[in-house]
């Protein structure tokens, strides 16, 4: 008898591990599926709201004339096609030349560079995440915008190419900060054993560690694609607003998401339901952006 007592004295975890069960997994399993139901549930908020709103405009304009058409001026003509085009052209051109150089400065950063260099390096990348979109939008315009119409001579250098400098400087820090956490985690045996094979420093790096962290690095894109069409203040700033079709990178230009921004304070009626659907537009957008790089990046990675 005073076996059987000794058996059963222990610890809740001991007795959870004798029963099977353990009443922490269970209540931290229940509070992970909430916060990833709550995750779902709160993007089809959003998503039934937008639909909800943008849909009189869509069955009074239709799609076709919508998304197709070239003139915005409301409340006759919601044609969006200009400014679908200003924000691919700017977020295209963000990628082009922030991408390559915020994935080299995470080669550096944790490949390249001492450590005290790094050390240095790293804040300051956290430290550009953290500016407010106002203030890049003060930089685009005290800096870039007057720099443009010198150099080419243009009335205003409030244009496209305002706009793509100042979305590639913002999405740096995304794609470095997660480019470089990818390129940490490669298994140092990669590295070991390819200098054993004799590979020098570059061709590891760009052989072996890149293609081994291409999944965080395509993650890293991904979110900076996200942060430059999403962006709206400093666009605003920099890039003039016309709601015309560009004719070129040194045009002004309007994005989708300025669009909203700069007319939803006093439109009402079919023209607040008009940029509603712009926003159905820009969600669309994305989510099929998001879904063709997740598919193209699983595909490679197999």
């Amino acid at each position: 008898m005073g076996i059987a007592n000794k058996q059963d004295v222990g610890t809740p975890r001991q007795l959870a591990r004798r029963t099977g069960r353990d009443w922490r997994e269970d209540i931290f399993r229940s509070l992970f599926l909430m916060a990833a139901v709550l995750g779902v549930l709160s993007l089809a908020t959003i998503a039934y709201f937008i639909f909800q709103e943008g849909m009189p405009a869509l069955r009074a304009a239709g799609i076709g004339n919508m998304v197709g058409g070239t003139q915005w001026l409301p409340p006759a003509l919601y044609g969006i096609a200009p400014m679908i085009v200003a924000s691919l052209i700017s977020t295209t051109g963000a990628v082009i030349i922030g991408v390559p150089i915020g994935v080299l400065t995470a080669v550096f950063i944790a490949e390249i560079a001492p450590k005290w260099l790094s050390n240095l390096i790293r804040p300051a990348v956290e430290l550009l995440a953290g500016i407010p979109s106002v203030v890049f939008g003060f930089f685009g315009l005290i800096i870039i915008v007057p720099l443009i119409q010198d150099l080419f001579s243009v009335p205003a250098g409030n244009t496209l190419l305002a706009g793509v400098i100042v979305l590639a400087v913002m999405i740096l820090p995304t794609v470095i900060t997660v480019s470089e956490t990818s390129l940490r985690a490669v298994p140092k045996t990669y590295k070991e054993g390819s200098y054993a094979l004799g590979a020098s420093q570059m061709y590891t790096t760009f052989k072996l560690l890149l293609p081994a962290a291409r999944s965080g690095i395509m993650t890293g894109i991904i979110l900076g694609i996200a942060r430059a069409l999403g962006e709206t203040m400093a666009i605003i700033m920099v890039m003039g607003n016309a709601p015309a079709m560009p004719e070129g990178i040194l045009e002004s230009a309007r994005t989708l998401t300025a669009n909203i921004a700069l007319e939803m304070s006093y439109a009402s009626g079919l023209h607040a339901s008009a940029l509603y659907a712009t926003g159905i537009v820009l969600l669309i957008f994305i989510m099929i952006l998001n879904a063709a790089l997740l598919y193209l990046n699983r595909k490679k990675v197999r």
